[in-house]
């Protein structure tokens, strides 16, 4: 496909009209992705049913080592999938990578999707969490799209602080007794997933380059996730009070 236009060109120093394109094919590949996400949960539990999951979670999810194995399985697809959507030879290749993460990220979403809709409780957290994400994800891609600001200051926090997440997470996985991810948690997860769409947004518009809109979405799409099961988990935890 041709745009009329080098692709290769930076967004920073591309026309205004190209960066208007470059922006536009990336949400609309976000907002692509992210339908593709609910209909993939959609099907998996139109298919399977809550019950059949719950009963699934309980016989096989229930051991700190088999959700690290699901985290390293995990973990391994995002790279992956982060290496393919940044390939600059093959937009084949790069739809690829944008499908495999939105794959892997549904999956992961399956055991907190199965709780919030088998409980009473839970009843209305999984649309009160979307809304409240796309709220604020909206008010954070504003903020940066309009101030232009570079917020890539913020790299190595987001790196440092997703390592520490993750170290907190095997931890709680390997001892349960020793520590709880409790609210506090939540809020630090929140937080980082912020600082990640600022981030990723400028980086879009100052680092990307106009070929890059696959991957920019891709970048996009993981902070949204990462931000609505954690809003989740929130209300969540806040309703089992």
């Amino acid at each position: 496909m041709s745009y009329g236009y080098d692709l290769s060109t930076p967004v920073a120093y591309a026309r205004p009209d190209e960066r208007a394109a470059f922006v536009r094919r990336t949400y609309l590949h976000l907002a692509g992705a992210i339908l593709a996400f609910v209909a993939v949960e959609a099907a998996i539990f139109s298919f399977f049913g809550t019950q059949n999951i719950m009963r699934f979670m309980m016989t096989y999810l229930q051991s700190g080592w088999s959700s690290l194995l699901i985290m390293g399985a995990f973990i391994g697809s995002g790279y992956l999938a982060r290496s393919w959507a940044q390939s600059r030879t093959s937009m084949a290749m790069q739809y690829t990578g944008l499908g495999l993460y939105v794959l892997a990220q549904a999956l992961i979403f399956v055991p907190i999707l199965a709780v919030a809709n088998a409980y009473p409780q839970f009843q209305g957290v999984i649309p009160m969490a979307g809304i409240l994400t796309l709220c604020l994800f909206g008010g954070l891609t504003t903020a940066a799209l309009v101030t232009r600001k570079d917020f890539s200051f913020l790299a190595p926090i987001i790196s440092i602080g997703g390592f520490l997440l993750l170290g907190v997470i095997v931890v709680s996985m390997i001892f349960p007794n020793f520590i709880g991810l409790g609210l506090w948690f939540s809020f630090l997860a929140v937080g980082l997933a912020a600082a990640a769409i600022l981030y990723t947004t400028s980086n879009i518009i100052h680092h990307y380059s106009l070929d890059m809109h696959v991957a920019a979405a891709l970048e996009l799409f993981a902070a949204v996730a990462m931000l609505f099961f954690y809003i989740l988990r929130i209300l969540m935890q806040l309703r089992s009070r």
